[in-house]
């Protein structure tokens, strides 16, 4: 007598956290005041601390000085989700998925530009390749973001913009950070 078939079980395509679940726990994160408060601010540069991200994935504590940002990168194939945790951030971003790669320049189209400002408690989950850039526009105030990717970066491409003119100029692997 032979066995029947059991019925088909829905498999997740990838095992890691969703965007949705990386959101829920950078919000968690930054609700950890005594954790925000550990992190040692530079009047000068950017500060971190590496954290332990839900099902594999990277998470970070950043500290931003007043007028610091990241300049225009992506994160090639990771989703992730950043949320800020103190002060007030502002994110400037692409409404469109651009080639991953075998290009050098683009020219974008107009209405493609997206400007968000997120104030502590505000955050945003984003797709694999979300171009965009991160800063602290504030004269006198840090602020203290939490960030969370999977997979773990595998590289981070970095652009210059000179208005529609978007220019790939490197590409950074794990070790040029860590």
């Amino acid at each position: 007598m032979s066995a029947s078939p059991s019925p088909a079980v829905p498999v997740r395509a990838s095992a890691g956290p969703t965007a949705a679940e990386l959101l829920d726990f950078v919000r968690r994160t930054a609700a950890d005041t005594a954790l925000i408060a550990s992190l040692p601010l530079d009047p000068e540069g950017r500060t971190w601390i590496r954290l332990d991200g839900p099902g594999g994935s990277e998470a970070w504590l950043i500290g931003w000085p007043p007028g610091t940002g990241t300049g225009w990168h992506d994160h090639a194939d990771s989703i992730g989700a950043f949320l800020t945790a103190a002060g007030t951030l502002k994110e400037h971003s692409l409404a469109a998925r651009l080639p991953t790669d075998g290009w050098k320049t683009l020219e974008l189209a107009e209405d493609i530009d997206r400007s968000r400002e997120l104030t502590s408690g505000q955050g945003k989950a984003f797709g694999r390749h979300h171009v965009h850039e991160v800063l602290n526009e504030s004269a006198t105030e840090h602020a203290v973001s939490v960030h969370a990717y999977y997979p773990p970066l595998p590289r981070i491409r970095r652009y210059s913009r000179t208005g529609a003119v978007l220019r790939l100029e490197q590409t950074e692997r794990p070790e040029d950070w860590q």
